[in-house]
């Protein structure tokens, strides 16, 4: 069984592609010092000038930045009417579009998804906020926390139950903040393994999201690039 839907994940929208599919090997990502599933500095001074949504769009990863085999997906517009969450009632609680498949808050971003033409379906997507330190932190930390709090729930798309099952993981000492979390969606009998890496640099915030393997391989090049605003 093929399904195509977009689910709530908390900050991101990812496609489930493909299934049957597995995750994908990691034995070519870059290894990455890692750091428990949150940490922080303290904030001692916010930023209040926001990137333009224009200037985030810029400092997106692109196929020159990827590297051979990488196609970028045209922006679907969201479609999730007929979307529905069973058995995490704490995610209707999040505000805005979170729960079903939209953007978190935060009014200043800029997405973008890529295919990997390896045979195996596997994709890769970037999202950039910014706002203020304080606010980025505050609201991406109950997302994250909501998400992992709910270790195991339903997603409802039309006909199709999805279940989902979400852990903490560790995440690269990069940036001042960072969240890291690992999704499971299973229908038909087969799994599909998402990584979706948060990392908050001053008041941008970087969001990767995708096959584990090629989240590891792209995270760093994708804040080094968001980072480089000078």
């Amino acid at each position: 069984m093929r399904v195509r839907v977009t689910v709530a994940l908390g900050l991101t929208a990812v496609t489930v592609l493909a299934l049957p599919a597995c995750s994908a090997d990691t034995s070519n990502a870059k290894s990455t010092p890692a750091s428990s599933p949150h940490s922080r500095k303290p904030i001692t001074a916010d930023q209040a000038n926001a990137l333009s949504p224009t200037e985030l769009e810029r400092l997106l990863l692109d196929e020159s930045d990827l590297g051979t085999g990488y196609s970028r997906k045209p922006e679907r517009p969201a479609q999730h009417d007929d979307v529905t969450e069973l058995g995490c009632p704490a995610l209707k609680d999040l505000g805005g579009d979170a729960a079903t498949g939209g953007s978190p808050d935060f009014p200043h971003q800029a997405k973008a998804s890529f295919m990997y033409a390896d045979g195996s379906h596997s994709e890769v997507s970037e999202e950039l906020y910014s706002d203020t330190a304080s606010k980025l932190s505050d609201g991406t930390d109950r997302i994250f926390d909501t998400m992992t709090g709910c270790p195991q729930y339903q997603v409802l798309a039309g006909s199709t139950a999805i279940d989902v099952m979400t852990q903490k993981t560790a995440t690269p000492q990069l940036g001042d903040e960072q969240w890291g979390q690992l999704m499971t969606f299973s229908a038909g009998g087969q799994n599909t393994v998402v990584k979706q890496i948060a990392i908050r640099d001053g008041n941008l915030l970087v969001i990767v999201s995708g096959s584990p393997a090629l989240v590891d391989l792209h995270l760093e090049k994708a804040l080094a690039k968001a980072s480089a605003t000078g």
